[in-house]
């Protein structure tokens, strides 16, 4: 079994930072970070596949957000710099436990892999993070 216990969240300017963290429980093949903005669709942030530490971004977050893993505290962590207005959302950590999100071609974007909601089986509870100008 794997549970997910998300933290962290918050109001900051723009400008600021925020780290998120994911308590993760049970084995597990990744750990994404997925948003979702008011009036528009869920999307994906980034993506640890945790055993070898490889990570991806989207195109919008790369260079201003971070993966990490911190292993003292059993968390997949997500600090997020320079933050703007338009991260505002509602952030939610998904884990995959039987490698659906694995990368199973070269030449593509990564992205169709791990971006799709559906890789994912199983969902923290969400943090609302709100960036002003």
């Amino acid at each position: 079994q794997v549970t997910l216990v998300e933290s962290g969240g918050g109001s900051v300017q723009a400008g600021g930072s925020l780290r998120l963290s994911c308590e993760v429980t049970g084995i597990v093949y990744s750990v994404a970070w997925f948003r979702q903005a008011p009036g528009k669709q869920r999307e994906g942030v980034a993506i640890i596949y945790v055993d070898v530490g490889i990570t991806y971004y989207a195109d919008s977050v790369k260079g201003l957000f971070t993966n990490s893993r911190d292993n003292a505290k059993n968390t997949l962590d997500l600090q997020m710099n320079n933050m703007k207005p338009d991260d505002t959302a509602m952030y939610y950590c998904a884990a995959d436990d039987s490698g659906e999100s694995a990368i199973e071609a070269l030449g593509v974007d990564t992205y169709v892999y791990w971006g799709r909601i559906a890789a994912y089986n199983y969902w923290a509870q969400g943090t609302l993070v709100t960036v002003s100008s």
